[in-house]
């Protein structure tokens, strides 16, 4: 079934091996939370539930490998994991860079789901769900960065990309809780022809 909404949860598959991890796993934790019931919310409306994540530098190693490796007893990042397991018929795009965009099949997956509007999720919300939001921005879909749904390694960090986003990339802030799946679709059904057809209208015109 084709949804004009996704989910996107960035980088919650995660070892948080990395300096200041131990800040960042603070703030994701109750994250975590708030997005597993969020997702459970997307898969009752069934709409498509996308992991955007790093690939820890697991170049020959497919997702599930990174799940279980971000599962490992000593991770530092298996709470977070856990609580985010992908299901059966989650999708999911390995990205080599901050956006999930650059350098990915996050694209064309989209526009074969005929998505128009984003939720962004995950980790960190002043930096890869941030270049992520930009790149969706420039490419005209609608967004969602629900505040509860991000982390970052202080709240203060999360405050201001939230900001930024909402400001100059006009996307919606509200709570995950205040996101009505029901009010997105109706609104949905009501918009024009989206931002797939937009862009490929635009790179047409460039030719």
């Amino acid at each position: 079934m084709r949804k004009s909404t996704a989910l996107l949860l960035i980088d919650v598959v995660n070892d948080l091996d990395f300096p200041e991890s131990t800040k960042l796993r603070e703030q994701a934790l109750p994250m975590a939370r708030n997005l597993a019931r969020l997702k459970a919310r997307a898969h009752e409306h069934q709409l498509p539930c996308i992991y955007v994540n790093d690939n820890f530098g697991q170049w020959k190693s497919d997702f599930r490998a990174i799940v279980a490796h971000c599962l490992r007893p000593e991770s530092k990042g298996i709470e977070v994991t856990r609580m985010l397991q992908p299901k059966d018929d989650d999708y999911f795009v390995l990205k080599p860079m901050h956006s999930g965009f650059y350098q990915s099949n996050l694209e064309v997956l989209l526009d074969y789901l005929k998505v128009n509007t984003l939720i962004l999720t995950g980790i960190a919300a002043n930096i890869c769900v941030l270049f992520t939001a930009n790149d969706a921005y420039m490419r005209d879909y609608h967004l969602f960065v629900p505040r509860d749904c991000v982390a970052s390694n202080t709240q203060q960090e999360t405050d201001y990309s939230l900001e930024q986003m909402r400001q100059l990339l006009k996307a919606e802030i509200r709570p995950s809780t205040k996101i009505s799946f029901d009010a997105l679709g109706s609104r949905d059904q009501r918009r024009s022809p989206g931002a797939a057809a937009k862009l490929l209208h635009r790179r047409s015109r460039q030719r």
